[in-house]
């Protein structure tokens, strides 16, 4: 496969790839051409894509500087992936102040994506734990950025995809835990109603919550789905086992046939039923509750060489039940429904990046097979809803939307402009920004 694609594996591109592998190397010389940080592909869109440009490969920026065991502080190279992090420090007690649903990802892209996890009501985001980071900009120079220092363009490149420069190393803190193990619980729910009444009842006692909701499902069991909450686990259970390498891998890109209205809602059903009590308890290690869908390598392969959208929102808190139905309403009627659809809502912590996507709210991810136009259509309808409620797409999951969608939903983007490094580019900003 090639790597230097999408998760999404849509838009294809055509990149110049140049390699960095030491902090303090310098940038290529690409002439002409635009440049682009890439780390391991896992935006699902065109925010990691330069299409008929150039792109700097940052794995091998792949070195940890330093690590206070008291202070639970970290500082390492920008290609780290989140996956080495947890075999440092888990077993020294310490843990990701947030993550993601895939620990295969950068520390260059976490800051660069602002990206957020279950606990985004008591963390917020990625970004609100980073300390300071040096950006490397195509004039050669060097910015060390943190908070009070050189604060604007600390704020514009932390959710700022990738376009201010390359993030050579960053500081950030940890999360102190007594093991490698999650208390959780896992509760059946029967529409947003009740969704949004477990939310509310489970932010003040339990850091981490996410649901799978049935986007398949109509009549009596329509937006049905499964909560699951989870605190780290007391000090009386002392394994910091770290988590295995996956075992499995797809094999090979699956048949577009596979992927239709009747396996979509045959998965969904299977789903809900596997937890037959309404309520279960249990304790479990961090890699399956966080990481479910990285036992599979490659899982991306199961939508075939057409690829796949992921199409997540935020909508605010008043009348987002309301808008959440008629977008679940929308997607049912379509007949295209996502396999794994993720429901939670995100807390009132402010993100510190300019473009930084979570704000108070819902917000939903789902996975869509590209079926080429009739899926963009469904995709328009989505956006006019989220627009009229006054919500926003995820730039690093998006790989469609206009440019005035995406300008109204971030007005500051004309700010953040000002930022942009003079060679730096993708095709997402040239996209969003209506340029050639």
């Amino acid at each position: 496969m090639n790597r230097f694609q999408s998760w999404g594996r849509f838009p294809k591109a055509e990149q110049d790839i140049h390699a960095m592998r030491w902090k303090d190397g310098m940038l290529p010389d690409t002439g002409e051409k635009s440049v682009l940080p890439f780390g391991l592909g896992r935006s699902y869109g065109d925010s990691c894509l330069n299409n008929g440009q150039s792109l700097v490969e940052t794995s091998g920026l792949n070195r940890f500087i330093a690590f206070d065991e008291n202070a639970g502080t970290l500082c390492c190279e920008a290609g780290v992936p989140l996956d080495e992090i947890l075999k440092l420090v888990v077993p020294k007690g310490w843990f990701l102040p947030t993550t993601p649903g895939t620990k295969f990802i950068t520390v260059g892209g976490a800051i660069a994506n602002d990206i957020h996890g279950k606990n985004h009501h008591v963390a917020g985001t990625f970004g609100c734990h980073v300390k300071a980071f040096e950006l490397l900009r195509s004039d050669g120079s060097r910015t060390r950025c943190t908070p009070r220092t050189n604060s604007v363009l600390f704020k514009a490149t932390i959710g700022g995809l990738g376009l201010t420069g390359l993030i050579t190393w960053a500081e950030f803190r940890l999360k102190k835990i007594n093991n490698a193990w999650i208390e959780m619980e896992s509760i059946k729910f029967e529409g947003i109603g009740e969704f949004m009444k477990l939310s509310r009842e489970s932010d003040q006692d339990w850091e981490y919550t996410v649901s799978w909701i049935d986007c398949a499902a109509r009549g009596k069991a329509f937006a049905r789905g499964i909560f699951m909450r989870g605190n780290h686990a007391p000090a009386s259970v002392m394994s910091r086992k770290v988590h295995a390498e996956p075992k499995l891998t797809t094999p090979f890109n699956c048949p577009n046939m596979m992927l239709n209205s009747f396996s979509i809602k045959a998965f969904n059903t299977v789903y809900y039923s596997k937890q037959r009590a309404k309520k279960v308890r249990a304790r479990t290690h961090y890699d399956p509750f966080f990481y479910p869908l990285d036992a599979v390598n490659e899982w991306n392969r199961i939508y075939g060489r057409r690829g796949f959208f992921q199409y997540q929102f935020v909508v605010p808190f008043e009348g987002g039940s309301e808008t959440m139905e008629k977008i679940l309403e929308k997607i049912t009627v379509s007949k295209q429904g996502s396999f794994l659809s993720v429901i939670k809502t995100f807390g009132d912590k402010k993100s510190p990046g300019m473009l930084s996507f979570p704000k108070p709210g819902i917000t939903l991810a789902l996975d869509f097979p590209n079926r080429g136009k009739s899926t963009t259509q469904l995709f328009d309808d989505l956006d006019q809803i989220v627009d009229s409620a006054g919500g926003s797409v995820y730039p690093a999951k998006d790989a469609r939307m206009s440019p005035d969608f995406f300008q109204k939903a971030y007005p500051q983007w004309e700010a953040f402009s000002e930022f942009i490094d003079p060679q730096f580019s993708s095709s997402f900003w040239r996209r969003v920004t209506a340029q050639a």
